[in-house]
């Protein structure tokens, strides 16, 4: 009798972990986040540093996942400091009463074929919004990596400078509402 018991106690927790949550950490020092900001006339890119992040694994789909984006660590490829210094004012991120953006991850569709659609929510200064976006999971010795571009409409997060769809008559100084940002993610 106490062999049945405990094998069954043995199944019993076998079976508990094998629909188990897998969560697993941000690689924040391999982690990259690029993102590019287009206007009329040309194009800006830079980086943005990931601060800390988690996600949830279970059944190969994400069932959820918390990612602070260090807003003050924004830089701009060619190093133009008067365009970091207005991407950095109020006018853009706010960065000093808004250091963090938040992306909550709340599931995903199975990435049975590499890939899945992931849902959440986007938070920049003091607006959440709803993001969905495709996503590709590999596998690799150094980790799991999820490659992704999200596309983010900037004036959703009362981002609305230089914005055709707010102000008329700016020409060759509109600049595009949406912005891309394109994630290579190492969770381990």
């Amino acid at each position: 009798m106490k062999r049945v018991l405990s094998f069954l106690t043995l199944m019993g927790l076998f079976l508990l972990n094998v629909g188990a949550q897998n969560k697993l950490i941000a690689d924040t020092t391999n982690t990259k986040l690029l993102w590019l900001g287009e206007k009329v006339t040309g194009q800006h890119n830079g980086t943005i540093k990931l601060q800390s992040g988690w996600l949830n694994l279970q059944d190969n789909k994400i069932v959820s996942g918390e990612f602070d984006i260090n807003m003050a660590s924004i830089q701009e490829s060619e190093n133009n400091e008067h365009l970091l210094g207005h991407l950095k004012s109020d006018d853009f991120f706010g960065v000093e009463k808004y250091p963090l953006a938040k992306l909550v991850i709340t599931g995903s569709t199975p990435f049975d074929k590499g890939t899945g659609v992931v849902s959440g929510t986007l938070s920049i200064k003091d607006s959440t919004n709803p993001v969905e976006f495709k996503a590709a999971m590999q596998k690799k010795d150094d980790g799991t990596w999820f490659f992704a571009n999200i596309i983010v409409d900037r004036t959703k997060y009362n981002i609305r400078y230089g914005s055709g769809s707010f102000f008329d008559n700016l020409g060759d100084k509109t600049i595009y509402d949406d912005f891309n940002l394109k994630v290579n993610l190492l969770v381990k």
